[in-house]
């Protein structure tokens, strides 16, 4: 047995809420739900326009960094100012190409228009040109939705526990299930075994951001661990998939083949630095925003994470956090941020909760549903969005623990910075049946 000072931190209650899908769904103004085709489709004119100026304005100054049109102290300044233009393009291009990914993502829940094929082509379309399975994703994207923070029926950000992670069992005399307080001597034993240094978190987070999504749909990185090993979203007959899917995922398969000839045929015809600059860096920049947003809207110490015995709809839903991507709102950074990707990560909570509704009423939507639960204290807004932010997370979140049927991140010391308190104004109604 171990001895030694404790070492113990101040937990943050965070409530466990009870209320019924009709609970959360009366607040909502029944004008949010409608969804125009049209008006969607001017968001998608809106970011391939400002695409378009981007690389038009980068085109532009790129033409005049010579040294018969501008003079630069040092020869050298030229090749640095190109270098400089062609990366802010790149910058750019991929934040609002995200906007074009999120526009996919809304067509996947029937977001973008009432009509079905409608939504299923655009997505198809849109999705297909970024590199992404539409009918793969957007089936296991939906099972996300209904089990959302499920430790078991979950999709993705599913977080590893204390036997998964190759740690010692839990010793309860030496530290309590809620993890408020652990000895000196368990928390060096977590240390040493789970590493927390500032430069492999940075470099931890770093390959989070630039591979997770590529390693998400290859190999089912941070996805369910009940699956199968080789479980992928491109095979037609992965567990993810029912039997009648099948001719779904052949046609994602076939935009994914489209797409990787269009990007080697590009190459061919205008040469591997015009492709990698005009598309392949932007194209990695959306998957780090894709990765970044979710990751962060999804993981938090302060976020809750159920078993089956616990786990309703609802709950579920309202285990993510809303986060202001490029800062606040009230900033140029923050505004631009948050227009170009449509408003995805400030407005993700509503979004879990009532799917089909548009991203250009979520707003809207948004502010009455975050009324309601913060009159009971629940907490709906996370820190900032960036990098900084998912560092601090990457080096808080390690695990949860084999045990108990509401769950908290612990550190890489064994402590939660948090623990449940229930509402019981009204009954637990899951909205959608799970198979426990």
């Amino acid at each position: 047995m171990g001895t030694g000072r404790e070492l113990v931190v101040e937990q943050e209650p965070v409530v466990i809420p009870d209320f019924t899908v009709k609970d959360l769904l009366s607040v909502i103004p029944a004008h949010c739900h409608k969804r125009s085709a049209f008006r969607s489709s001017l968001y998608i004119f809106m970011d391939v326009a400002v695409i378009a100026a981007v690389y038009n304005i980068a085109a532009i100054a790129d033409s005049f960094l010579n040294p018969e049109s501008i003079s630069l102290p040092h020869p050298l300044l030229y090749p640095f100012a190109r270098f400089a233009v062609w990366a802010l393009y790149t910058f750019w291009t991929g934040l609002f190409a995200t906007g074009l990914w999120v526009i996919a993502h809304e067509c996947g829940h029937q977001a973008f228009s009432d009509s079905k094929m409608v939504n299923n082509v655009v997505g198809w379309i849109l999705h297909s040109a970024l590199g992404v399975p539409y009918h793969s994703w957007r089936i296991t994207h939906g099972q996300h939705h209904a089990a959302t923070g499920h430790m078991t029926k979950d999709q993705v950000f599913v977080p590893p526990t204390r036997s998964e992670m190759g740690l010692k069992p839990m010793d309860h005399e030496q530290e309590n299930l809620l993890g408020s307080r652990v000895t000196e001597e368990v928390s060096k034993e977590l240390w040493e075994a789970l590493g927390d240094s500032p430069i492999g978190a940075m470099i931890g987070s770093a390959t989070y951001l630039l591979g997770g999504w590529h390693a998400y749909l290859l190999i089912n990185a941070s996805g369910q661990r009940n699956y199968p090993k080789g479980t992928n979203h491109f095979h037609p007959r992965a567990i993810m998939f029912k039997e009648r899917e099948y001719g779904q995922i052949i046609a994602s398969d076939l935009g994914i083949i489209l797409w990787l000839a269009g990007v080697i045929g590009s190459i061919y015809v205008y040469g591997l630095k015009n492709v990698f600059v005009l598309y392949l860096v932007p194209y990695l920049w959306v998957n780090h925003w894709l990765v970044l947003i979710t990751f962060l809207q999804h993981t938090d110490p302060l976020l809750p994470h159920y078993r089956a015995p616990e786990h309703t709809f609802p709950r579920g839903a309202l285990a993510t956090l809303d986060r202001q991507l490029l800062g606040d709102l009230g900033s140029v950074m923050g505004w631009i941020g948050a227009l170009a990707t449509h408003g995805i990560s400030e407005t993700h909570i509503c979004h879990h909760v009532a799917s089909k509704i548009p991203h250009y009423h979520a707003w809207e939507a948004g502010k009455h549903l975050k009324a309601k639960l913060e009159a009971i204290g629940m907490r709906t807004e996370g820190a900032p969005g960036g990098w900084a932010e998912v560092y601090r997370v990457f080096k808080e979140c390690k695990f949860v623990e084999d045990e108990g049927d509401v769950v908290f991140f612990k550190n890489a010391r064994g402590l939660a910075k948090a623990h449940p308190v229930y509402n019981t104004e009204c009954p637990s109604d899951s909205g959608i049946e799970l198979d426990k």
